[in-house]
């Protein structure tokens, strides 16, 4: 049997229900839907933190804190959000200080660093881009804040979560584990798009090209298929032979996706089932993660 499948499922993202009607917004309802997803098979779930009224995403600690625990209280499971800080141009660390809050309270495994910068621009939108982040599309992670953000890594010991939203992100994710090689191993999410341009379609040659660029760069590390505005479930044969895993969920379906978080979890254990290997629990994740050695030489090209 091949190596068992990690399963992540994003319950929501900053869509609103304008796009994702049937997205968990408060902590209860993260909560509720975190629980049947592991119960269904996934071992991490992702949640962002929203306003109550508006969906809106935030920096509220407190409710980041209530749904990682809320769930964890009931199943065994991997919970990261994200929680983004607010702006101080002192500061390159600043999108990190509240993920840095979490680390200290001792409750955080992962967390979200994403190793690039890139243009959010939706097809059906066109070039004014998909709106918000101060109406540019830019999603900006200059140089000098990713070092930052890998020394945090290093320091509160938590497993950055690498959002690849193109090859480079592969590269420069693998450069700074690289210089930080006390940090702990990087799960490399490759993020594929329908909807919007960023990125490779979702064919199994992307993936390929992807799991050889990351067996070139950084050889041995977990990873996983991903994206926005997106169905990863046909690639999952591809990803099961490669030696991945896959994330799913409505943060990353396409939009109006008429499936819950639960149905999509079910979707994909049918289809690594079928492909012949099987969804791995949470013991297995983090089992996996602490066998990882950086391989000797290690250097990131």
């Amino acid at each position: 049997m091949a190596k068992k499948t990690w399963i992540e499922v994003a319950v929501n993202g900053a869509w609103t229900r304008k796009y994702q009607p049937k997205i968990p917004v408060t902590a209860k309802e993260v909560i509720t839907d975190g629980v049947a997803c592991i119960k269904a098979g996934a071992a991490v779930i992702h949640a962002h933190t929203l306003e109550p009224d508006t969906g809106r995403q935030n920096a509220d600690v407190d409710n980041s804190a209530a749904f990682m625990e809320g769930i964890r209280s009931q199943v065994d499971a991997i919970v990261y959000p994200t929680i983004v800080g607010r702006p101080d141009p002192k500061d390159p660390a600043w999108l990190w200080r509240p993920t840095v809050e979490l680390a200290k309270r001792g409750i955080l495994e992962w967390g979200v660093l994403d190793p690039g910068s890139v243009n959010f621009c939706r097809f059906d939108v066109g070039p004014s881009g998909l709106g918000g982040m101060g109406g540019t599309g830019l999603y900006a992670n200059p140089n000098n804040s990713l070092e930052a953000a890998a020394g945090l890594a290093v320091e509160y010991k938590f497993h950055p979560a690498y959002a690849c939203y193109e090859p480079g992100f592969v590269r420069q994710g693998a450069l700074l584990h690289h210089h930080q090689p006390k940090m702990p191993v990087p799960i490399y999410r490759l993020m594929f798009s329908t909807g919007m341009t960023f990125s490779f379609p979702p064919e199994p040659w992307a993936v390929e090209a992807y799991a050889k660029l990351l067996q070139r760069s950084a050889p041995g590390s977990p990873w996983m298929v991903a994206g926005l505005a997106v169905d990863v479930l046909p690639l999952i044969p591809t990803v099961v032979a490669l030696g991945g895993g896959v994330r799913v969920g409505l943060e990353d379906a396409l939009l109006g996706e008429q499936r819950s978080n639960v149905e999509l979890v079910d979707a994909a254990v049918k289809a690594i089932q079928k492909a012949g290997s099987e969804p791995a629990t949470t013991a297995d994740v983090r089992a996996e993660l602490a066998k990882y050695k950086m391989p000797a030489g290690h250097q990131a090209v």
